[in-house]
C-alpha cells in the first residue's frame, strides 16, 4: 500500500494542521476544495488564499504529483486585505474646489518657542541681527542696534510699530555687560546682569535704568534694596525703571507712562504771553518748523548724522544726505555722462530708447514692436 503524502497547513489563527492524503485522493483534490473543507459557510473563499515560501498558489492548483508542493510542505492560508491606497477610494479631494480649500489658507509655521525667546533677546527689534554695541532701547523697552535704528530714522524707514520713535529723544543708551571668559562666537556677543551674573537670554527679568543706561537683572535689584544704581551708584527712581521685553500688561504701564510724559510736555509748551493771549513757545516754533521742513528739521537730522558718525567711529556719514527731513534721490540720466565732443541725444539712445513709438507691442515679444522686425 503506498505512503500517505503528510502536509502542513497553517491557518490565520496561527493553528498548525498535518494533512495526511493518500494518492487516490490527492489526485483529483485541489486548492480551492482544500479551503473549502479548512473554512466555515460563513467565510467567502474569495477572501482566502494559500502561499508557499512566500508564492501565493493558484486555487485549481492539484495536491498529486505536483512538484511545487512536496511532501511534508508547510502551506499558509492568508486572508486577503481589501482597501488601501489606489484601490479607487475616497481622497479626501473628490472636486478641485475641496483640493484647492485644503491649501487655500497658509498654516502657521510650527516654531521653537526657545528660539523665539533667543531671538527676541540677543536681537535687534529692528533689523533682527544680533546685539552689537552701542545699544539703545526705547520707553517701550524694546532693544536696539543703535546704528540699525539711526540709519531707519535717516531713511525714513521705521516700520509702523516704532512710529512713536522721532529721534535721539526717544532713544535711551544703555550699557550691557558682557559675558567674561567668553570669546565672540562671530557676530554675536553674549551678556548678562554684572551683580547677579544671570545671563541677558530671556530665562530671567531684566530693567534699563534712565538715568545711568546700566541693564540689571530684577533679581539684583530685589536682593540689594537701594534707590541708586549698584554698578555706578547714581540715583534713580521707580519711574526710570523700564522693564526690557516686558509682557503685555508690563508694556501697556510703560505705553501709559510715556502718554503721560507727552501729555506734560504738550502743557509746558503753551504758555501764556503777555497780554494774556496763548502764544506759542520756543518748542512750539521748532515743531511747527520741524513739519514745514526748516530749520527745525535740518537741526534733528544733523543730530542724527552725528549719532550715526559717532556709531561708525569714521566722523562722517557716506552716502546718506538728508535735506529739510527728505532724502533726495537723483535719478540717472545718461545724457549728463556724455562726454565733451558727444552729442547727447545720440550718447542717450546707446542706452535707452530716447524717441517715443506710435508702435504697439506683439504679443509675442514686448521688446520687439510691430514694424521693426
Amino acid at each position: 500500500m503506498p505512503a500517505k503524502t503528510q502536509i502542513f497547513i497553517k491557518s490565520p489563527t496561527n493553528s498548525l494542521k498535518t494533512l495526511a492524503l493518500d494518492p487516490t485522493q490527492s489526485k483529483t483534490l485541489t486548492l480551492n476544495q482544500l479551503k473549502s473543507s479548512l473554512l466555515s459557510l460563513d467565510q467567502p473563499l474569495s477572501s482566502f488564499y494559500f502561499t508557499l515560501n512566500g508564492k501565493i498558489l493558484d486555487d485549481s492548483t492539484q495536491l498529486s504529483n505536483n512538484h511545487r508542493i512536496p511532501p511534508f510542505s508547510t502551506l499558509y492560508l492568508r486572508q486577503r486585505v481589501f482597501g488601501g491606497g489606489g484601490d479607487g477610494g475616497a481622497t479626501g479631494a473628490e472636486s478641485r474646489d475641496c483640493y484647492l480649500n485644503m491649501y487655500a489658507e497658509k498654516k502657521p509655521d510650527k516654531i521653537d518657542p526657545n528660539e523665539q525667546r533667543l531671538s527676541k533677546w540677543c536681537n535687534c527689534a529692528l533689523s533682527n541681527e544680533p546685539l552689537k554695541e552701542p545699544c539703545v532701547i526705547d520707553k517701550l523697552g524694546n532693544i536696539f542696534n543703535k546704528e540699525a535704528l539711526v540709519h531707519a530714522l535717516l531713511s525714513k524707514n521705521l516700520p509702523k510699530g516704532f512710529s512713536y520713535i522721532k529721534g535721539l529723544k526717544d532713544m535711551i543708551n544703555v550699557k550691557l555687560s558682557r559675558v567674561p571668559g567668553v570669546e565672540e562666537n562671530g557676530d554675536s556677543v553674549r551678556f548678562q546682569c554684572p551683580i547677579a551674573g544671570l545671563e541677558f537670554n530671556g530665562k530671567y527679568k531684566f530693567l534699563a535704568l534712565r538715568t545711568c543706561g546700566h541693564v540689571l537683572s530684577v533679581k539684583a535689584l530685589k536682593e540689594v534694596k537701594t534707590s541708586s544704581c549698584l554698578v555706578c551708584h547714581k540715583e534713580f527712581s521707580e519711574l526710570d525703571k523700564i522693564v526690557i521685553n516686558g509682557k503685555e500688561e508690563e508694556v501697556a504701564v510703560l505705553l501709559e507712562r510715556m502718554e503721560e510724559e507727552k501729555a506734560k510736555i504738550k502743557e509746558k509748551k503753551v504758555k501764556k504771553g503777555k497780554n494774556g493771549e496763548v502764544g506759542m513757545g520756543k518748542e512750539d516754533a521748532l515743531d511747527s518748523s520741524r513739519v514745514s521742513g526748516t530749520k527745525r528739521g535740518a537741526v534733528e537730522n544733523k543730530g542724527l548724522e552725528k549719532a550715526l558718525a559717532k556709531v561708525e567711529g569714521n566722523g562722517k556719514v557716506e552716502n546718506v544726505k538728508v535735506l529739510n527731513g527728505n532724502v533726495p534721490v537723483k535719478r540717472f540720466k545718461a545724457a549728463d555722462m556724455a562726454p565733451a565732443n558727444a552729442n547727447k541725444e545720440v550718447y542717450a539712445s546707446i542706452f535707452t530708447s530716447s524717441k517715443k513709438s506710435n508702435f504697439k507691442e506683439t504679443y509675442a515679444c514686448r521688446s520687439l514692436p510691430l514694424g521693426r522686425n
